[in-house]
């Protein structure tokens, strides 16, 4: 495989991956599309090297990154000061 075929396979994958993790947190996330591609490929590789830990090759990594990439959203929203209730909203003090 080409380094340009699996750089665009890597943008893909992580759109798509970084798109089901801002999904499954409701509420709006003020984030742009390269950061969504960016957290989709950091959630891809961290699960993808977890479901092949604990299940083997091929088991499950699609799962495993679609869920570490919803950690790494929420993690996102509390940097900014934002909650699973009010994201990116900032509390007052």
């Amino acid at each position: 495989m080409s380094i340009i075929a699996l750089v665009l396979s890597m943008v893909v994958t992580g759109l798509i991956v970084g798109a089901l993790a801002r999904l499954a947190l409701p509420g709006r996330d003020p984030m742009s599309i390269p950061m969504t591609i960016g957290l989709g490929i950091a959630g891809s590789v961290v699960g993808g090297l977890i479901g092949t830990a604990i299940l083997g090759r091929n088991g499950g990594s699609l799962l495993f990154s679609v869920l570490v990439a919803t950690f790494f959203v929420y993690l996102v929203r509390r940097s900014r000061g934002g909650g699973l209730e009010r994201p990116g909203a900032r509390r007052r003090v």
